[in-house]
């Protein structure tokens, strides 16, 4: 399961998992036709091989009934991907509880219930979960305040619940770098500098988030707890 996987790197995980051989359930929110066309692409594909699922990840009292509804979609879940995301600046002067309830809610809130509910289908598969972090969770981003306190949260969430939920469960996150550019005009003038601040000096794609993730989930037994930074070292500079 996939949350927030109808378009940007949401999308890419789903077709490089599919490409692996694994079914997908793929979740969204208002993202319909974008959703509805990947899962058609896929399953000409590979026929019944990619369910939709639509759900408010902030209707976190439905968090329960979301997974039971995954879950019936194949009869088991085996990973769940927490990606959905929301990002936008919020500039000291300008945060307000909305801000923070929706930024904290999406990015933090929303997995920590998914987990929750998700946990006794997890242990029966002997399953994992990855959560999609961000490099800005121990770095932060300027004017983007509430965005990487929230992911800084999900970074300990993710680690909290290696141990909560070992040894059936392994828990790890992905920590992109510069992957795949926000779509807010804001960002653009910062490109051009992130990128000469990376080690390897080039922008990283969608599917380097997805071949990590794929390791994560078939090649990393013994990992657990811990959160890879896709950053074409990135974080070895200030």
């Amino acid at each position: 399961m996939v949350t927030g996987a109808a378009r940007r790197i949401g999308a890419e995980l789903v077709r490089h998992l599919h490409h692996s051989g694994m079914n997908i359930i793929l979740h969204y929110r208002s993202s319909e036709h974008d959703a509805a066309s990947l899962a058609s692409d896929l399953n000409a594909k590979r026929a019944d091989s990619i369910k939709l699922l639509q759900g408010d990840l902030k209707e976190y009292a439905n968090s329960k009934n979301l997974i039971q509804q995954a879950a019936a979609l194949f009869g088991r879940i085996d990973v769940l991907i927490n990606n959905a995301s929301s990002f936008y600046p919020t500039d000291l002067n300008e945060i307000n509880e909305d801000r923070w309830d929706d930024l904290i809610g999406v990015n933090l809130k929303a997995p920590l219930f998914l987990t929750q509910a998700i946990a006794p289908h997890l242990k029966a598969s002997h399953g994992c979960i990855i959560n999609i972090v961000d490099i800005h969770a121990d770095r932060p981003l300027k004017d983007y305040s509430v965005y990487c306190i929230a992911k800084a949260g999900l970074a300990m969430l993710t680690k909290s619940m290696a141990r909560e939920l070992a040894p059936e469960v392994r828990v790890n996150g992905i920590s992109p770098g510069a992957i795949m550019w926000p779509e807010q005009q804001h960002y653009e003038d910062n490109h051009q500098e992130i990128i000469s601040r990376t080690a390897l000096k080039r922008q990283g794609s969608p599917s380097d988030i997805a071949d990590t993730a794929l390791f994560l989930i078939n090649h990393a037994n013994y990992i657990t707890g811990q959160i890879i930074a896709v950053d074409g070292g990135r974080t070895l500079s200030n």
